[in-house]
């Protein structure tokens, strides 16, 4: 497999091979350890990948063949809401079969439970010269499509030697980014193999450039299209109407166990039952929900709970406890928070709710972020440090109708002129596979 490949490169290879064995090992002998709480989304994952090629191929063997496969991989749910358009898009112009895989159990799991255009959903197989063989013997597929900054070496490698199409979908390549460092030869390599390159800025064509690659295009962020595509469709949950009241109600998304969960449960207490609160969690366990319990004053009732209820009264908030609803419900809010922005990496998305025309307040690790940091610099987004700050925004916009009307008609033209990423993406695959057929 390797055999073409420069000496230092095979090595290179070669080393992280041995070392993504011996991980898939620990991770299968860790997930058949009975679970605690804390490490019961690792045990999912853990147990999802036993014996997953030979399930992989009993499964892709009856895929129609008569028809062009695409393979779309997304770390997770929030990734996959960047490939949902494009999946839509490819099965309307090309009919082409869909494999879609994940990384993380919350993707799998709710993309199990609701496949829309989908045709196959699987974990991605660890990262081995096996598994990258044995999966892509199993699936074929015409071309290949990665979400944001999925850089897995024996996959790409191996979809390089087939002479598959590639192609990276939302990428920012910053000027510190891994590919520019000492130990960046395997993700600069990664880079390499990819067809084509759409990115969200015009810098990150630049730095690919500065590596020697020139088959990079700014296109865009998909994103926009898939939310308002959400916001169009038709949606409604009783229990929401009835717990709401005809108010517009503050919604906290993915929300994580840290500061996300202390300054959020701090606004809800001081507003003394005059809002009402409904928050998402981000991982929905027994330990996030009695943090919820435990932090807000007042009765907190599960979504899962309330089915045919009508009298609300006594809630003070009403916890999301499902997978998959919480951009639709961004409708029924006024205004928003979204969690992860305390976290180094993880603030989840903040186009969601800005596509309802409502304010926006996250956490302050937004460096990573293009669309959080625009966002704020339009004044669609504002961020905050602690609980004092949350109640300073919430308490300067609940009432300021004026302002929020601003805000709304600004969100509506942020969206729209920044939609229109996905037809270029469809376009450009549908004539890859098209072309191969």
């Amino acid at each position: 497999m390797w055999s073409n490949l420069h000496p230092e490169d095979a090595s290179m290879l070669g080393g992280y091979d041995i070392l993504m064995r011996t991980a898939r090992n620990a991770v299968l002998a860790v997930s058949a350890l009975a679970p605690d709480e804390s490490a019961a989304k690792f045990m999912r994952f853990g147990r999802g990948q036993r014996r997953i090629t030979g399930r992989i191929a009993r499964s892709a063997a009856t895929l129609d063949r008569t028809r062009p496969t695409v393979w779309i991989h997304a770390a997770s749910l929030g990734e996959f809401g960047i490939a949902r358009p494009v999946i839509r898009g490819l099965k309307e112009q090309t009919g082409c079969n869909i494999v879609v895989t994940f990384f993380s159990p919350t993707g799998y799991e709710a993309l199990t439970r609701h496949p829309g255009d989908t045709d196959r959903v699987y974990y991605l197989p660890l990262d081995t010269r096996r598994n990258a063989r044995r999966f892509l013997d199993a699936v074929k597929p015409d071309c290949a499509v990665f979400m944001v900054s999925e850089y897995w070496p024996n996959f790409l490698t191996e979809l390089r030697r087939r002479d598959i199409p590639t192609f990276l979908v939302s990428a920012i390549i910053r000027d510190n980014g891994p590919f520019f460092k000492w130990y960046g030869s395997l993700f600069r390599r990664s880079l390499r193999c990819f067809t084509r390159i759409f990115t969200l800025d015009p810098r990150s064509v630049e730095n690919l450039g500065r590596l020697g690659i020139d088959s990079a295009t700014v296109n865009g962020d998909p994103l926009f299209d898939n939310v308002s595509l959400v916001a169009a469709t038709p949606w409604t949950d009783p229990v929401i109407e009835n717990y709401a009241a005809g108010r517009k109600v503050f919604l906290a998304g993915s929300v994580h166990v840290d500061k996300d969960m202390e300054i959020v449960c701090s606004l809800c207490n001081s507003r003394k039952g005059d809002t009402p609160f409904v928050i998402a969690p981000h991982e929905i366990t027994p330990g996030a929900i009695e943090a919820l319990r435990s932090g807000i004053k007042g009765e907190v009732r599960l979504y899962s709970e309330c089915d045919g209820a009508t009298d609300f009264s006594a809630t003070r908030a009403l916890i999301i406890d499902n997978v998959g609803s919480l951009a639709y419900i961004y409708r029924y809010a006024g205004w928003a928070y979204v969690g992860g922005g305390f976290t180094r990496r993880l603030l989840h998305s903040v186009i969601e709710p800005v596509v309802y025309g409502i304010p926006v307040a996250y956490g302050p690790n937004i460096e990573r972020k293009v669309v959080a940091s625009t966002m704020v610099r339009l004044g669609l987004g504002t961020v905050v440090t602690d609980a004092a700050g949350l109640e300073r925004w919430f308490a300067s916009l609940r009432d300021d109708h004026g302002r929020l009307a601003y805000i709304a008609k600004k969100a509506r033209k942020f969206v729209e002129d920044n939609s229109g990423a996905t037809p270029r993406i469809i376009n450009h695959i549908a004539r890859t596979i098209c072309g191969k057929n």
